[in-house]
């Protein structure tokens, strides 16, 4: 996740990438990988954090089965760029030739080990190596690759499919850290609601006071504490970008919905519907929809591009609507059929460049 404008080049790249859902491609198993040794190291949460972490995972371990190799992960003891140096060091010693890094902490980190293990080739998602704060200096080396995706339409899907299920009712936001990549998905989810009560005769109302950032990823408690005002206010579907502290908000729709106040939460990331999951069968979710981004196709195109021998090191890669790399999930339980047609009808315009949305939060909350 940059925290400024990319200042390279971005190279939109024609992945095969099956969407709406980020389901994964149809590579059948492959022969044995002779020497492909692909390791991960986290950001802030685990594996299976239902979000960021997992999504990146999932698609490594899904080229794992295709390809015939196992891979490792490494959970740095803390959140520094020593840390994240460490990790590194451990799975490049270790024999792993391909290291991908989900989120942009690892920007520093990335930046340092493209130059000092040049034998080694890097993935950073939601990030752009460079040194320190300087972005004028960043630099793509010819053994990384850099892939950011487009969360604003992401959000923006998101935002218009809530609407037209609700039509009527007050919605919310809450942000992890306040970076760019999340500041995206908010700003296309308010662009997302505003183009539903525009276009499709919805009513949804958004105060400043429901549109805030926790300031972490991890801070489960918090999440649901400021999930609780905010429903406590009158909120009814608060979309959560945010981590573990997205957890946290989950958590309190769910404690509601089943005291007989029922509520909404829009994922993020990845499918997070079975997180919602409020009925002893595990069918009924509190989650209506995620805004997702196809974090587990990246890293697995990457695995695959790797193993073909056409890793496309020193570029950019915007995942977008126009390459099927972000949307909303393909099954959404919770919204209507009509709701589902129209939210596809929509994607298929962002697709053909019908419809725009603003990266940049001129004129919106936060």
């Amino acid at each position: 996740m940059r925290k400024t404008s990319l200042p390279l080049l971005l190279v939109i790249l024609g992945l095969a990438i099956l969407l709406v859902g980020c389901s994964g491609t149809q590579q059948t198993k492959a022969p044995a990988a002779e020497n492909l040794m692909v390791g991960m190291i986290t950001d802030s949460g685990t594996i299976d954090d239902r979000s960021f972490n997992q999504g990146t995972w999932e698609g490594i371990v899904k080229a794992g089965t295709d390809f015939n190799f196992k891979p490792k992960y490494l959970r740095p003891a803390g959140s520094t760029e020593a840390d994240y140096d460490k990790e590194i060091a451990n799975l490049h010693d270790a024999g792993y030739k391909l290291i991908i890094t989900p989120g942009f902490k690892f920007e520093n980190s990335i930046y340092t080990a493209q130059e000092k293990y040049q034998d080694s080739k890097f993935v950073i998602l939601d990030g752009l190596p460079h040194p320190g704060n300087d972005y004028s200096k960043a630099k793509i080396g010819p053994n990384t690759v850099a892939i950011n995706f487009a969360e604003h339409e992401s959000g923006f899907l998101a935002g218009v499919a809530a609407a037209l299920q609700m039509k009527t009712g007050e919605f919310g936001f809450i942000g992890g850290m306040e970076i760019p990549a999340v500041q995206r998905f908010n700003w296309g989810f308010q662009q997302g609601l505003k183009y539903a009560n525009n276009n499709f005769g919805t009513n949804i109302t958004i105060k400043a006071e429901n549109f805030l950032y926790q300031g972490t990823f991890h801070d489960v408690a918090a999440g649901q504490h400021l999930a609780a005002q905010m429903y406590d206010r009158g909120v009814n579907v608060i979309f959560a970008s945010a981590g573990n502290v997205g957890i946290g908000v989950i958590n309190e729709a769910v404690a509601r919905t089943k005291g007989g106040h029922p509520v909404w939460v829009i994922g993020v990331d990845i499918d997070q519907y079975s997180q919602g999951y409020y009925d002893e069968g595990k069918t009924k979710s509190v989650v209506l929809t995620s805004a997702m981004k196809c974090v587990n196709q990246a890293a697995y195109d990457m695995v695959k591009s790797v193993k073909e021998g056409n890793f496309p090191g020193g570029k950019s890669l915007v995942f977008n609507a126009k390459n099927d790399g972000i949307g909303i999930p393909a099954a959404n339980p919770n919204l209507r059929e009509d709701v589902i047609s129209k939210t596809k009808e929509i994607f298929t315009k962002l697709k053909e460049g019908q419809i725009t949305v603003a990266d940049k939060g001129e004129g919106l909350l936060r």
